[in-house]
């Protein structure tokens, strides 16, 4: 387990367990009717016609998540990104994950020979939780993106990547490994700073609590990002291996900020972390050129815009706030998603075992709640039309369950939102099951 232990308490809660606190704007007991306009069934990827007809030339479309254990959260994100692919022309897949697992798997969708199978590359995955990437769903859509990277020249095959900040140790062993063209220079600094990092011995949390006596490895951590790029002066542009190497570098510089900064400062750490994907986003757009479009997953709570929620109360931002303000002229889609009641893989505490967990029915007062008392059943909401209704713009919970899940304690799983400025459309799905874990992945 890299992630560390401390984050349950340091990190904002949602990624890692709930803690929201339920209070008056999560569920407040004034009556709101849902309208007509922009609401459609939702049962077949033909059903999202009204969806990708508004997405229109979006070059940034961000598809969340109520869960990270949720079967149909992926699948409707898989319907959502083959048709972005297919008929938008988009080119990336972004994802909730590590770069260096990732791009083992983008490797292996552009056609290399990595792995017998997704689920062979797939099960290669280590750190908890595994089941995030390591499922069948996420298994079904890289066969489908390696069949259909199969036609297409290498400039459109389509791209896997991790935009996440957590894998200080393994990218620095991916540029020692996998960076064929390092130089002297910037095998040394690898080398020097994995010796700085060696005591804590591959503990995030050991080096973190280490920094508030005083320890450090940034200097030597960004002296390895000094080197790749000051090798890359030499090798030509657009030379894949040195962008893998140089993002793995970046990671590594974030990470150890991120390490840092967990201990002294929620707020802090939960933007560093955010920032990274950003920034990430950004490095993969500009590397692929002005044509790019990039399909981004990720949880509800780092897409779904944090100033139409309390997180903006707390100073965080997250990746839809800052694509939508850095990106806005290109187009920036945002989709939320939520669920009613079913089941969903989580884990009963940090690094415990893989789970399957009831769902319970949604707190009353909530969007799900009204969702479902209004509009049962599987649906599309374009929510454009809503936002000059004061009703439908004031704020009342939307779930939101972590990797880390009690349902017990289900009143604290909602995060006041502003529905339709949170997020551009909205597909609810009355009744979920969990997502299903690879063989042999128990957590």
């Amino acid at each position: 387990m890299k992630h560390f232990p401390f984050a349950l308490l340091l990190s904002w809660c949602v990624f890692f367990t709930s803690c929201t606190n339920k209070n008056s704007d999560a569920f407040p007991n004034s009556a709101i009717t849902i309208p007509e306009q922009g609401v459609s069934r939702l049962e077949t990827p033909k059903d999202l016609d009204p969806l990708l007809n508004q997405l229109g030339p979006a070059r940034y479309a961000l598809l969340g998540e109520a869960s990270h254990g949720t079967a149909e959260f992926y699948t409707w994100r898989s319907a959502i990104t083959k048709r972005l692919i297919q008929e938008k022309g988009y080119n990336l897949i972004g994802v909730e994950g590590d770069w260096p697992d990732m791009y083992e798997l983008n490797r292996y969708v552009k056609g290399a020979n990595n792995g017998a199978s997704a689920t062979a590359v797939l099960q290669r995955l280590k750190r908890w939780p595994t089941w995030m990437w390591a499922n069948t769903e996420i298994a079904e859509l890289a066969e489908w993106l390696r069949t259909y990277n199969s036609t297409q020249p290498a400039a459109r095959k389509v791209g896997f990547y991790g935009l996440d900040v957590y894998s200080l140790w393994e990218s620095l062993q991916s540029i020692r490994t996998d960076f064929p063209e390092a130089d002297p220079a910037t095998r040394q600094a690898v080398d020097a700073a994995l010796d700085c990092l060696g005591p804590y011995n591959q503990s995030d949390e050991a080096y973190g609590r280490a920094t508030m006596g005083g320890a450090s490895c940034a200097e030597a951590v960004a002296n390895v990002l000094a080197a790749v790029r000051n090798r890359m002066k030499t090798l030509p542009p657009g030379h894949e291996g040195a962008f893998n190497a140089e993002q793995n570098a970046l990671v590594a510089v974030n990470a150890e900020r991120y390490n840092r900064a967990a201990v002294r400062s929620s707020t802090t750490s939960w933007n560093i972390r955010d920032q990274h994907m950003a920034e990430t986003i950004n490095r993969l757009m500009a590397f692929h050129g002005p044509t790019a479009k990039i399909a981004v997953w990720e949880h509800n709570t780092h897409v779904g815009d944090a100033r139409h929620t309390d997180m903006a109360n707390r100073g965080e931002v997250n990746v839809g706030q800052l694509m939508r303000e850095q990106h806005a002229s290109a187009g920036v889609y945002i989709v939320g998603f939520g669920t009613y009641a079913g089941t969903v893989t989580a884990a009963p505490r940090w690094g415990g075992p893989v789970t399957t967990m009831p769902v319970p029915a949604a707190q009353s007062g909530s969007w799900e709640a009204v969702i479902h008392e209004q509009r049962p059943g599987n649906n599309l909401f374009l929510l454009d039309s809503w936002r000059g209704n004061d009703q439908l713009t004031q704020r009342r919970g939307n779930r939101a369950i972590g990797v880390v899940y009690n349902p017990a304690s289900e009143s604290g799983n909602y995060v006041p939102t502003n529905l339709p400025q949170r997020y551009d459309a909205f597909i609810f799905i009355e009744q979920t099951q969990a997502l299903r874990p690879l063989p042999n992945m128990g957590g």
